[in-house]
C-alpha cells in the first residue's frame, strides 16, 4: 500500500462538512462586499463614485445605488467615504438568478426563473468551463473547488471537457472579441436543457475592462443564469450560488442585501 494512502486512512476525511454540516466554509475574516447605507450620505457628495474604478456606485434621483455585479470589493468606497456610508463586510455569498437583485434599488422587474427544467438535475450538475479572456484569478478559486476541503463531486457536480455533457457553462472572464466565437460555438454544442453560469465580475458586467477589446462581459452574448460577481468569488461561493441555483439552497441576495441583512 502506498505511502500517502496510509497517510490518508490515519487523518481521516479533510472536507468539510459545510454546506450542509456546521463545518468551516473556509472564509473566516475573508473581506466580503461592502455595504451601503445611504441614510449616512451627505448631501452633494460623490466622493464613493469618483473613486469607484468600474462604476459600481451612482446616483439614482439624488440617491447612491450599489451596483454588486460591477463591484470588484476593492474597499477604495470604504476607504474614501468621509460619513462612514460604506462599511467593510464579510459578506461573499452573491450569487444570484436575477441580474437586478444585485443592485441596492431595483429598476426593473424580476427576471423570470426557470426552476421546473432544473428539476432533474438537483442532485447532479456537469459543468463545462471556458475562459473568455480572464486574469486567472477566478481559475485559482474553480481549482480549489476539486482540493479534499471542498471536494465539489461529492456534491453531485463535476467539471466536463466537452460541452456535449455540459449542463451549465460557465464563463470567466469579460468576453474578449477573440474568444466571442470559441464561446458561442461552445454554447452551440451543449445539448437542452442549458444554462450559463457568469462568474465574477467581469463575466457580469466587464469588470475593470469594459472596452476596448473586450465585450463588457455576457451581457447580450449568451442568456446567463446565474450570476456571480466578485473579483474573485472565493470557493464557497460558487458552492453557494450553484446550490442555490439547484434549488438546494435558498436565495440569498435581494436587493443588494444579504439574508435581508
Amino acid at each position: 500500500m502506498a505511502l500517502w494512502t496510509l497517510i490518508g486512512l490515519a487523518e481521516g476525511s479533510a472536507s468539510t462538512s459545510w454546506p450542509f454540516g456546521t463545518g468551516p466554509d473556509g472564509q473566516e475574516g475573508v473581506i466580503g462586499m461592502p455595504r451601503l447605507d445611504h441614510t449616512k450620505c451627505a448631501t452633494g457628495c460623490t466622493a464613493c463614485i469618483d473613486a469607484c474604478p468600474t462604476g459600481a456606485i451612482r446616483l439614482n434621483a439624488a440617491e447612491p445605488v450599489l451596483d454588486y455585479g460591477r463591484c470588484v470589493v476593492c474597499q477604495r468606497c470604504v476607504e474614501t467615504c468621509p460619513t462612514g456610508a460604506l462599511s467593510e463586510t464579510h459578506d461573499w455569498a452573491f450569487g444570484t438568478r436575477d441580474r437586478d437583485a444585485l443592485r441596492t434599488a431595483r429598476t426593473q422587474s424580476v427576471t423570470p426563473d426557470s426552476a421546473r427544467s432544473r428539476r432533474g438535475f438537483r442532485r447532479s450538475l456537469h459543468i463545462r468551463h471556458v475562459d473568455a479572456g480572464s486574469c486567472n484569478g477566478c481559475e485559482s478559486e474553480l481549482q480549489a473547488l476539486n482540493n479534499p476541503f471542498y471536494n465539489l463531486h461529492r456534491l453531485g457536480i463535476f467539471f466536463t471537457p466537452s460541452p456535449r455533457f455540459a449542463d451549465l457553462l460557465l464563463v470567466t472572464g469579460p468576453v474578449t472579441r477573440a474568444m466571442l466565437d470559441p464561446l458561442r460555438r461552445t454554447w452551440d454544442a451543449m445539448p437542452e436543457p442549458r444554462w450559463v453560469m457568469a462568474y465574477g465580475t467581469c463575466a457580469v458586467s466587464g469588470g475593470i475592462a469594459p472596452d476596448g477589446p473586450c465585450l463588457s462581459g455576457l451581457e447580450g452574448v449568451l442568456p446567463v443564469d446565474l450570476y456571480l460577481p466578485g473579483c474573485p468569488p472565493n470557493p464557497a461561493a460558487i458552492i453557494a450560488a450553484l446550490l442555490m441555483f439547484l434549488d438546494r439552497r435558498p436565495v440569498q441576495v435581494d436587493q443588494g442585501h444579504l439574508d435581508g441583512r
